[in-house]
């Protein structure tokens, strides 16, 4: 149970994917692209559905589990081989997410980055953002056990950030973002931007809706992160 209330919010954290950066699809299509070139036909929008948990959540739902044991690993670097090589120079900033970030600080509180991808592409996402030195933290795949819907990241943002649950808020576009964040003990915030229904945002546990990192900047007063 979440009981974060306007006032208290000492840290924000922020997924990467779909909420600060416009990638969802472009994940998609390292994802059908890896999981074909194993022999697995799966659809675009089966895998964009998933998009948001890490490669060890995301290909159990396509690879069989005797083809998983072996073959996993070699899976998660191809893919992360042929994101970093044929994709994430595509990757787009969405809107005013330095100028949020530095409202967020003016007024007092941590930002942390928590993203199940790996430090290399949070590294380029920075850049791509010019938001370098921006973040007070940051947790990738490789701070978790579990990546999302499991609160690993998460839990490890708090750790790294000094602050309990009730006293952050986790921003993420996914329900796989709602979920951990509520299963961590956080207050959720959905992103339309990444392309996920509103309704299955709230069903995962979103207490408020923004179009994308604009629209909070925007009504940032009104949230329950406050102004």
């Amino acid at each position: 149970m979440t009981a974060t209330a306007k006032g208290t919010v000492q840290a924000v954290i922020f997924d990467v994917d779909g909420t600060l950066v416009d990638s969802v699809d472009l994940h998609t299509h390292a994802w059908v692209e890896t999981l074909r070139h194993f022999g697995y036909a799966v659809e675009f929008a089966e895998v964009r559905s998933q998009i948001g948990k890490g490669g060890d959540q995301l290909v159990p739902v396509f690879v069989p589990e005797d083809d998983r044991e072996r073959l996993q690993p070699e899976i998660e670097r191809y893919r992360h081989a042929l994101f970093l090589r044929d994709h994430i120079a595509q990757v787009k900033p969405f809107p005013a997410v330095p100028d949020l970030f530095r409202r967020l600080k003016e007024t007092g509180r941590k930002v942390a980055l928590a993203s199940s991808g790996k430090p290399d592409e949070i590294k380029r996402y920075k850049a791509i953002l010019g938001i370098e030195g921006l973040p007070d933290v940051e947790t990738a795949s490789s701070d978790a056990e579990q990546s999302k819907p499991h609160p690993d990241i998460f839990q490890a943002a708090l750790d790294k950030l000094g602050v309990g649950p009730a006293e952050a808020v986790v921003v993420g576009d996914t329900p796989w973002d709602a979920l951990a964040a509520t299963r961590a003990g956080i207050a959720a915030i959905g992103m339309l931007c990444g392309g996920f229904p509103e309704g299955a945002l709230r069903d995962a546990g979103c207490r408020e809706i923004y179009r994308d990192p604009q629209d909070l900047l925007r009504r940032l007063d009104e949230s329950v992160i406050g102004g």
